[in-house]
């Protein structure tokens, strides 16, 4: 919460409530009069406020929640929410509440949500707005602004709403004419969701939310989803019966279930490989014979050598950017041949040759794509190859326990087989998410919430989105030491709301992976990388949860046997706190 200072409001008119007219001579009894006005009552009012009419048309676009950091500044809107069927969430940072609608983006079709004051709430906030734009995630932020009459005189918590978001949103809106409420919010929506989806922000000044307006219906506007033209599939079709080594390559979080199940149905038809973008597994299913590993930061050699290997290379709902291609260095000649599936007319973000270009989001070629039926076999034993490396990969350690310290290994043996088949994991960045990548198996989708950003606190504020939008499923979040410290306190918000998920944190007492980064270019001289951590076991208690600590491996099994059967049959989160050996790597 921020400064409690803030102008007297202005007095609502008082509505009038308006009388049937009669016709002369008419006399209307008790009854017909008491109907009248019972009906008068139920109809929707002619009038609401601007904020009332921005909580009116979220909630009438499907919004289901909205996280929420509240303000002095935006209380219009904090009391629409008030009678309205959206959720509303209450954050502890706005850093948090920003991270959990972008999560809320990823996951289904419509927009995440987010409420911030303005000055310190909004420069909170950014880093949410960064995650949606860099991930191209639709999402919505809106920002409490002074009110319209203290601009340009540095009033209290006064700043640039288009300066500060200006180059990293699809849209910076500002609302400064009230009847336009219900048109901004739509068109938000819009904006957010159109082509290649992202954040979109808008300003509501304190003075214009609270402002009367005319109730008016919005209709949904419409977003195009692209496809396949003829041309297209006769492009792809003969790409692909000329390839001895074709591979696809999914990404993005523009997908839905059945459209991840029809490609990969459709890929082990053909038996064709698919690796998936770094912290987007689950597309192509962690069982499937078809899916050959992950591709990204600290990928295993063998998907990193197939971008060279291949001799088509299928991009849906990605593109070959700075990650995948190894900070573009891979598959980067010219003459090379790449299809890209993508939706952003732009293809921005890709490097490298462009063979052709498909406009459609993944939902949309895949639909077509099931159609496409190609008279080939020769693609078996190239897939099997790189079955069987990613197999290797992904094979679960050994169990048994070893002398010292606690080993994230010996955590995922025991983890893993016990894992219901459509779990989720959240993470967010460091080198402890290098055990999910290899070890988690992302079975259906969506089974893997994270960054491509690389924003270190996304574990948590994610982990919460996910236990809202899928209240049945079982989730696990694999936070790092340093990360938990950077939005931990959300766990006060999964305690709030009964979130039953796990929390496995890795205490290596270091900023791994930039203490990788320096024993690389500066080997032995360790400087701004070391950390004294609390127990977070304790603070987990703290916050309302349930908190184990381990030391050594001996006391892993029995340890993650609990947190398991704690998680899945109590109300409140569990937290694993695992201190391990510093330097110790899944890869």
């Amino acid at each position: 919460m921020r400064s409690t200072r803030r102008p007297a409001a202005p007095r609502r008119p008082r509505r009038t409530r308006r009388r049937r007219p009669s016709t002369p001579g008419e006399t209307v009894s008790q009854t017909s009069r008491t109907a009248i006005l019972d009906a008068e009552q139920a109809s929707p009012p002619p009038f609401e406020t601007a904020g009332h009419a921005i909580v009116r048309v979220l909630e009438e676009h499907g919004i289901p929640r909205a996280y929420v950091v509240p303000g002095e500044s935006y209380l219009e809107v904090l009391d629409g929410l008030h009678d309205s069927a959206i959720e509303t969430i209450v954050c502890r940072h706005e850093g948090g509440a920003a991270y959990m609608a972008e999560a809320e983006g990823k996951l289904g079709a419509l927009p995440g949500v987010a409420m911030v004051t303005r000055g310190p709430g909004a420069a909170n906030a950014l880093v949410g707005v960064h995650t949606a734009w860099q991930d191209s995630t639709p999402m919505l932020l809106f920002v409490g602004l002074i009110p319209s009459g203290h601009r340009e005189k540095e009033a209290f918590q006064e700043f640039d709403v288009r300066g500060w978001f200006d180059t990293g949103a699809k849209r910076v809106m500002i609302l400064d004419v009230a009847e336009r409420a219900a048109e901004t919010v739509a068109e938000a929506i819009f904006t957010a969701r159109s082509g290649r989806p992202g954040p979109v922000v808008i300003g509501l000044p304190e003075d214009v939310i609270r402002q009367p307006v005319p109730r008016v219906q919005q209709p949904v506007l419409p977003v195009a989803d692209g496809g396949m033209t003829r041309a297209d599939r006769d492009l792809l079709r003969d790409a692909l019966l000329a390839s001895r080594k074709p591979l696809v390559v999914t990404g993005g979080n523009d997908w839905d279930a059945e459209s991840a199940a029809a490609l990969t149905a459709w890929l082990e038809r053909h038996r064709i490989p698919a690796a998936a973008e770094w912290r987007t597994e689950g597309i192509v299913g962690f069982d499937s014979p078809s899916y050959v590993g992950p591709i990204g930061y600290g990928r295993p050699k063998p998907t990193y050598d197939v971008l060279e290997e291949c001799d088509l290379l299928l991009f849906v709902g990605t593109l070959p950017g700075d990650v995948v291609t190894d900070g573009f260095q891979a598959r980067q000649g010219l003459t090379r041949r790449n299809v890209l599936v993508s939706i952003d007319s732009g293809l921005r973000g890709r490097s490298g040759a462009v063979s052709h270009h498909i406009l459609a989001r993944p939902k949309a070629f895949v639909r077509d794509l099931v159609e496409l039926d190609l008279p080939h076999d020769g693609w078996g034993a190239w897939t099997r190859t790189l079955r069987r490396q990613q197999e290797s990969f992904a094979g679960l350690p050994s169990p048994t326990p070893r002398a010292g310290r606690a080993s994230m290994d010996t955590v995922m043996a025991h983890l893993v087989p016990a894992l219901d088949d459509d779990a989720m994991v959240t993470f967010g960045a460091g080198e402890h998410t290098n055990w999910a990548h290899r070890y988690f198996p992302t079975r259906t989708y969506a089974s893997m919430l994270s960054c491509g950003n690389g924003s270190m606190g996304y574990s948590i504020p994610s982990a919460v989105t996910a236990t809202l939008r899928f209240p049945g499923r079982q989730v696990v979040s694999i936070a790092g030491d340093g990360e938990l410290l950077m939005n931990g306190q959300e766990l006060a918000t999964a305690a709030q709301i009964g979130a039953r998920l796990l929390v496995i944190v890795v205490d290596n007492g270091e900023y791994g992976t930039i203490r990788t980064h320096q024993e690389r270019h500066h080997p032995g001289r360790v400087s701004g990388t070391q950390l004294q951590n609390p127990d977070f076991a304790l603070l987990a208690q703290a916050y309302g949860g349930h908190g184990i600590r381990v030391e050594t491996d001996a006391e892993v099994p029995d340890a993650v046997a609990r947190a398991l059967e704690l998680a899945r049959t109590g109300d409140r989160f569990v937290l694993l706190h695992v201190v391990v050996e510093q330097r110790s790597q899944a890869y």
